[in-house]
C-alpha cells in the first residue's frame, strides 16, 4: 500500500495545461496525501520506535511492542489515506453521473499497449462520440500529446516518483478538461498493477490490459487489480505465434479471480477484435 510503497515526502504532482504547456503544481497537503503523513505521522511512529529501541537494547519484548505500535500507525495511516480519496471519489462519481459521463480508468503494466488502444478507439469512435482523456504518468508529456493529435482533448497529470493517481487528481484533471455532457472519459492510470487496484477514483469501471507479452499469470499475481476491474483486454494477439503465452489459461487464471470479468482479445496495432471492443464502449454509454 502507498504508505509502504516508495512515494516520498517531495513528490510533486503537476497539471499541464492543454493549452499552454504550463505546469501547474498541486499542493502535497492537497495532491499526495500519502506524502503528508510521511512527514508528520510515520516520522513521529519511526523516532518514536528508535528511542524506544535504544532504551531496551537487550528486551525483546520491548522491541516487539515498538514493532506492533510501529505497524498499528501504519495501518491506521492507510486508512485515513483511502477513507480521504474515497470521499473525493464519491464526489467525483456523483458529479459524472449528474452529466451522464462514463469514465473508463485503464490500468495495466508498463507496456501493455494502453496508449495505442486509446489511439485507435479515439480514432473509431470520435465521430459517435465526445471523448476526452486524462493521461497518468511519472514525467512527459509524451501520451497527451499522442491523445491530441487524434484530435481528441486531453491532459497530463504527472506524479513525479508517485505509482498512481488519486481520486483528487481525477478532480483536478475534469476541472481542466470540462468535458461535456454525455461523453466518454477514459483515465490512462500509472503503469502499475497494484496501487491502482486500492485507489477508486470515482470511475465507473476499471479495465484491466494484458498483453500476450507478459505471463499468462499475471492475474494470480496481481489478483487485486483483476478482481477490481470489470473487463480484461488480451492485447498484441498479433504476436501470438512469436510468443509463449496460453491464451486459454490466462483467461482462466483471471476469471479464478474474478469469476464475472468479461474479456477481450484484440491488437490494438492491427485492429483485430476492436470492433467487439468498440461494441462494448456503446453498450456501456447507452447503459
Amino acid at each position: 500500500m502507498c504508505v509502504t510503497c516508495g512515494c516520498s515526502e517531495t513528490d510533486q504532482v503537476a497539471v499541464v495545461d492543454e493549452a499552454t504547456g504550463d505546469q501547474r503544481m498541486m499542493s502535497h497537503e492537497a495532491a499526495h496525501t500519502h506524502g503528508h503523513f510521511h512527514a508528520h505521522g510515520d516520522a513521529e511512529s519511526h523516532d518514536h520506535y528508535h528511542g524506544h529501541f535504544h532504551e531496551h537494547a537487550h528486551s525483546h519484548v520491548g522491541t516487539a511492542a515498538a514493532i506492533a505500535k510501529t505497524h498499528s500507525r501504519t495501518i491506521e495511516l492507510e486508512q485515513e489515506i483511502l477513507g480521504k480519496n474515497q470521499l473525493i471519489a464519491e464526489c467525483n462519481r456523483g458529479w459524472l453521473a449528474a452529466k451522464g459521463i462514463l469514465a473508463l480508468n485503464l490500468v495495466s503494466s508498463p507496456g501493455s499497449g494502453k496508449t495505442t488502444l486509446l489511439e485507435h478507439t479515439l480514432l473509431a469512435l470520435k465521430d459517435e462520440f465526445e471523448i476526452c482523456v486524462i493521461e497518468g504518468d511519472q514525467e512527459t508529456i509524451n501520451d497527451a500529446e499522442r491523445i491530441r493529435a487524434t484530435g481528441c482533448k486531453a491532459v497530463q497529470i504527472n506524479t513525479g516518483t508517485g505509482c498512481h493517481l488519486e481520486a483528487d487528481m481525477l478532480e483536478r484533471g475534469l476541472k481542466s478538461l470540462d468535458p461535456v455532457d454525455n461523453s466518454l472519459l477514459f483515465i490512462e492510470n500509472v503503469g502499475n498493477l497494484v496501487c491502482p487496484a486500492l485507489f477508486d477514483l470515482g470511475e465507473n469501471a476499471k479495465v484491466a490490459i494484458l498483453s500476450v507479452t507478459e505471463g499468462e499469470d499475471k492475474p494470480l499475481k496481481y489478483p487485486h487489480m483483476f478482481r477490481a476491474s470489470s473487463i480484461m483486454i488480451l492485447n498484441k494477439i498479433d504476436l501470438l505465434p512469436y510468443v509463449k503465452f496460453d491464451v486459454e489459461r490466462s483467461i482462466a487464471y483471471a476469471r479464478e479471480v474474478n469469476p464475472g470479468i468479461k474479456v477481450l482479445q484484440l491488437s490494438a496495432t492491427t485492429g483485430e477484435g476492436c470492433d467487439a471492443w468498440h461494441q462494448w464502449l456503446r453498450e456501456r454509454s447507452r447503459r
